[in-house]
């Protein structure tokens, strides 16, 4: 059986990745990386359209890809409204949505754009996206806060937990739709989520800096606390969320984003750093805790994923407090672009129905 081609691609602020797969076997993957010179001619991301589409085609041509061969075009999804897990076919609706930035600003908004283009360009090929960051299955219990007018949200790492979780489900021999798991992403935001039975019915939201706090993000804080310093003059409501996503944790602790710098300033001697590091790493532990109880103390397994699941120092850190819950399974780094293929190659193979998204 021949396998399906399938290109996938993953637009970032400043650059785009793309790779060619045949089935689930990559062939060539490339990042693009533009000069933040050529970016500021664009009066924003969306403008970038025809200019990162020509980029991709260049690519095609230069590893000698024809457009026409590929059978599939898949794109990161973006800022849509909550939806269920899986993988869906671009429409109208969702491409109208996409380019008015209806639900936020994100450079993943023009991966089904430029997925779509490719595919009409190519002879109306298939295109998708797969489990975009607001993939929702949350239980109604999970939506509850203690405050009326604030409900909880769904938005974390949905690609990377959903693929490491078939994963490790595959590992045990059991379909990702049979497990129980606890599923921690550890990046420059950390979301953990309680995976039963195939539906996250539980986790933080990254985004806004929800759970842990991390190399980025300030994390869960003291509601009173928070409330007095937000009125106390000290900030605007713009640096506030600064403050909160992209000015926190490591970086407010020890001015670094950076695992690798903290565990360098560690081995020469720095008491903060060791501290802060231990404290991220406690936090961390402690998140997937709770989600024994979520998970009514039956847990399958524990994955630890994302680019500091390279660092063994902190994943031990990590595992020394939660190993007596279930074994844990360690896959570093986040392959977005292999879950992305695996996402079209799933409908294309007829395992999955592609879903459509609406309201």
């Amino acid at each position: 059986m021949i396998s399906p081609k399938i290109l996938a691609i993953n637009p970032g602020s400043t650059s785009t990745k793309i790779a060619f797969f045949e089935g689930d076997r990559e062939s060539w993957r490339e990042t693009q990386r533009y000069d933040i010179d050529v970016l500021k001619r664009f009066s924003g991301i969306i403008e970038q359209e025809n200019f990162r589409l020509e980029e991709i085609k260049r690519s095609l041509r230069a590893h000698g890809t024809k457009l026409e061969e590929v059978d599939a075009f898949v794109g990161r999804g973006g800022l849509l409204h909550p939806i269920p897990a899986g993988t869906y076919a671009i429409n109208d609706l969702m491409l109208e949505e996409m380019r008015a930035c209806k639900y936020g600003v994100h450079a993943s908004n023009l991966g089904a754009i430029l997925a779509h283009n490719l595919a009409k360009e190519a002879g109306d090929k298939p295109c998708f996206i797969v489990d975009p960051v607001v993939v929702d299955e949350l239980c109604d219990e999970a939506r509850i806060s203690g405050f009326p007018e604030i409900e909880r949200k769904s938005i974390f790492h949905a690609l990377n937990q959903k693929a490491t979780a078939r994963r490790a489900a595959e590992e045990m021999g059991k379909k990702y739709e049979e497990t129980r798991l606890i599923v921690a992403h550890l990046g420059g935001g950390i979301s953990v989520g309680a995976h039963l039975y195939g539906r996250v019915v539980d986790v933080n939201n990254a985004l806004d800096g929800e759970g842990p706090f991390s190399p980025e993000r300030a994390g869960t804080l003291p509601v009173g606390q928070l409330v007095n310093y937000c009125y106390s003059g000290k900030c605007t409501l713009e640096e506030m969320q600064k403050k909160l996503v992209g000015q926190g944790g490591l970086v407010a602790h020890l001015g670094t984003n950076d695992a690798r710098e903290v565990e360098k300033r560690i081995a020469e001697g720095d008491v903060k750093a060791e501290l802060v590091y231990n404290a991220m790493a406690y936090q961390v532990a402690k998140t997937i805790a709770e989600y024994l109880a979520v998970l009514s103390g039956q847990v399958d397994g524990i994955i630890i994923t994302g680019s500091i699941a390279y660092s063994n120092k902190f994943v031990d850190m990590v595992t020394k407090r939660v190993s007596f819950i279930a074994p844990i399974f360690i896959y570093p780094g986040e392959d977005e672009m292999l879950a992305l293929a695996q996402g079209a190659l799933r409908v294309l193979t007829g395992e999955e129905e592609a879903k459509t998204y609406a309201y």
